[in-house]
């Protein structure tokens, strides 16, 4: 069974500085249709300004998984981290038993576009963390690259769940394909570009659930990246 999550039905804020459009219920969007998928929570598509950002601010028990898609964000957190995070990046933050951090665009002329996952954890109350890693256009140009992982095994960033995320760039005409394991679902986001799933066309922005499906496969329609969640 797939279920499209078309882009123009997810939740939208928009302020003089941000613009961000919610697949999952956050902040004051609620839909009780749309609140989770298996572990995960939150896929939030944010364009950010040029010199402006997100302040410090908390987070809890909670993976948070950021993906730019053009421009550049700069992270600081009060684990002592500070970093710029750029396409190609996948920084991984596990909130634990409670963080601090600011998101900032830091340029003055470019806004920032990028997705913020957050996954649930396996465990409460555990010490925070923080990594990012860099993956080639190379890495992920006509085949799946495993960008987060439970493990953290191939070179994957480690999250704190049953989930393998995988980021993959394809041109038309090219194809990926990921083997479901029985009892597996999936969620696949187009972040750019239009592919085909499963011979569903989904554009830019659309998701889509798969349960009791034993494959998931991808073609690229234009150009397009889109990210693949393996979950329990």
């Amino acid at each position: 069974m797939i279920v499209v999550r078309p882009s123009a039905e997810r939740g939208r804020s928009k302020l003089d500085w941000l613009d961000s459009r919610f697949t999952f219920s956050f902040a004051d969007y609620h839909d009780p249709a749309h609140v989770h998928f298996r572990a995960l929570r939150v896929i939030n598509e944010d364009v950010v300004a040029p010199a402006s950002g997100f302040p410090p601010h908390g987070h809890r028990d909670m993976e948070i998984v950021t993906y730019v898609l053009e421009g550049e964000l700069a992270h600081h957190d009060d684990m002592g981290n500070g970093s710029t995070i750029r396409p190609g990046d996948v920084q991984r933050m596990s909130a634990g038993t409670g963080v601090v951090h600011s998101e900032m665009n830091p340029s003055e002329s470019r806004p920032v576009h990028l997705l913020q996952i957050w996954i649930l954890p396996e465990a409460k109350d555990t010490e925070p963390e923080y990594e990012q890693k860099s993956f080639s256009a190379a890495d992920r140009r006509g085949r799946l690259c495993l960008v987060a992982a439970r493990s953290g095994r191939d070179g994957a960033v480690t999250i704190h769940q049953d989930v393998d995320l995988y980021a993959t760039l394809l041109a038309p005409g090219k194809s990926v394909a990921l083997d479901l394991r029985p009892k597996r679902h999936a969620w696949v986001q187009v972040a750019r570009g239009e592919v085909t799933l499963n011979g569903k066309k989904l554009g830019q922005g659309d998701g889509a659930a798969l349960s009791e499906e034993r494959r998931v496969e991808l073609e690229g329609v234009k150009d397009a990246e889109a990210l693949v969640f393996d979950l329990a």
